[in-house]
């Protein structure tokens, strides 16, 4: 029956053959993991990958979002910005600076990109030793079992394969009105612009937008970021309206309830000069102001629509693109799977994707029975007050549990009737190393009173979750005196 449900059988009974075990398409961190993963098991794997540039014309090369426009070069710039706040607490404990200290934005973005260009040698080496084939195309369904791959120079080539896994990841979402793909740039642009932005406008408040405002004003630029409602949608909402605040102090501006209805050019420029004009989302409000660079960063899109899904039937949903799957990863077709931020309902993070990958590849080559677990996930949004979590957000758990049997504290634990932890939210620094620890413990189960029981490590910050005493409803004093 699995045979039949799996189109394997057909293919038995056919006498057909196919070119590949496995087609994987989308070269980013969850395709790549879980091909290597297939090939280690003894398959036959290709690997399609292929950038459609950007309305700048930005492109880049193989190992997806996370590695070339994401996770890594955020995390260097973050890293950079945090550089900047050193120096200024070094003056206050010794330090003498005779010069003005300034930063070049050229040296960098090539350091930056020299980096991501090791990366991206070191994937298609690895690729290479596991002999999976690799293609640098753009993969479209034709057939059931069949793809057309068209390369940059439009030549077309057709492959055959048992299964397929979908891994197409997502691209930045543009706001629709007159100038945005014209004068405005997303992330898939900012991070090797070749000049730096000067005054930027932020449009957005996911942690996109967060994390890419505060390293530019961390940078010494002036920054406004534009929000249509709340800040970190999906996260826990304190947590969220606490890193707003900080930000605010800290420098940023934040024009809260508009929306650009229209962005003009008012001079070229490296940068140039751009005339915003917004509408508030409450009233006939417009605001107006001038950038010198205009971010977009209101969300993403699954790259899923000009693949040809239609032509082999499997469901998408037509608001967003994403595909729902079962909790294996597999599509309505029962041969083709699907993984990474193009799944409906799961999170958009390179671990889970490199995780789901790896499972999936073992379930359907060597005989494992694990499946990913999308709810017990620590991540880090690398805001300049950075914010670690793992759980449920505190409003996720009083929907699921009921606000009677659920207790909060601070920094901040969601505990439910049974004592165990169903929620962590810590907003501090070096928040993912501290988060990736307590994750491994929540996956364990871990209770109040597990914590209580640990001692803590001091002076730590981390250490805070094991001295907790304060609840939320009580309104009690969480202010730390002391050691």
């Amino acid at each position: 029956m699995s045979a039949h449900r799996d189109g394997l059988l057909k293919q038995l009974l056919d006498g057909e053959t196919y070119e590949y075990d496995l087609i994987v398409i989308g070269g980013g961190s969850g395709g790549l993991a879980c091909s290597k993963e297939a090939a280690l098991l003894g398959k036959n794997v290709m690997v399609l990958d292929y950038v459609v540039p950007t309305p700048k014309g930005t492109t880049w090369g193989l190992g997806g979002t996370c590695v070339n426009v994401g996770c890594i070069p955020k995390k260097l710039m973050h890293q950079t910005a945090l550089l900047s706040t050193a120096l200024q607490d070094a003056r206050k404990f010794g330090w003498e600076f005779d010069e003005a200290v300034k930063h070049n934005w050229d040296t960098m973005k090539t350091a930056v990109n020299n980096y991501i260009g090791s990366l991206n040698w070191g994937y298609r080496v690895a690729l290479q030793d596991k002999k999976v084939k690799y293609v640098n195309s753009y993969a479209e369904f034709i057939e059931p079992h069949k793809i057309k791959a068209t390369n940059k120079r439009g030549k077309e080539t057709f492959h055959t394969a048992a299964k397929f896994i979908l891994a197409t990841g997502e691209r930045p979402r543009y706001l629709g009105i007159p100038g945005d793909k014209e004068y405005c740039i997303t992330s898939d642009d900012l991070f090797s612009l070749p000049y730096c932005p000067g005054k930027t406008l932020v449009v957005g408040a996911s942690y996109v937008a967060l994390e890419c405002g505060g390293f530019l004003a961390g940078l010494g630029l002036d920054v406004t970021v534009m929000v249509r409602s709340i800040l970190l949608r999906g996260f826990d909402q304190e947590m969220a309206n606490h890193i707003g605040d900080h930000m605010e102090e800290h420098g940023i501006k934040f024009v809260r309830k508009f929306v650009p209805i229209k962005v003009e050019e008012l001079e070229k420029g490296t940068p140039g000069r751009l005339k915003v004009t917004a509408k508030s989302t409450e009233s006939d409000e417009l605001y107006e102001g001038e950038f010198n660079t205009v971010l977009i960063a209101v969300g993403r899109d699954a790259c899923t629509g000009k693949i040809g899904l239609d032509k082999v039937g499997v469901k998408v949903n037509p608001k967003n693109g994403k595909i729902p799957v079962n909790d294996e990863e597999q599509t309505n077709v029962p041969h083709i799977y699907a993984i990474g931020d193009i799944l409906e309902g799961k999170w958009e993070l390179t671990p889970v994707a490199i995780q789901a990958g790896k499972l999936l590849a073992r379930r359907l080559f060597g005989g494992s029975m694990a499946k990913c677990d999308y709810v017990n996930v620590p991540t880090t949004v690398f805001t300049p007050l950075e914010y670690g979590c793992c759980g449920h957000a505190e409003e996720r758990a009083v929907e699921l549990y009921g606000q009677e049997n659920i207790e909060v504290g601070f920094c901040k634990l969601l505990i439910s009737i049974r004592n165990r932890v169903i929620g962590f939210h810590y907003l501090g620094p070096n928040a993912g190393e501290v988060t990736q620890g307590f994750g491994a413990a929540i996956k364990c189960g871990v209770t109040k009173e597990q914590l209580d029981d640990t001692i803590g490590i001091h002076p730590t910050c981390a250490e805070i979750f094991t001295t907790l005493g304060v609840t939320k409803s009580s309104g009690g004093d969480i202010t730390q005196a002391g050691c």
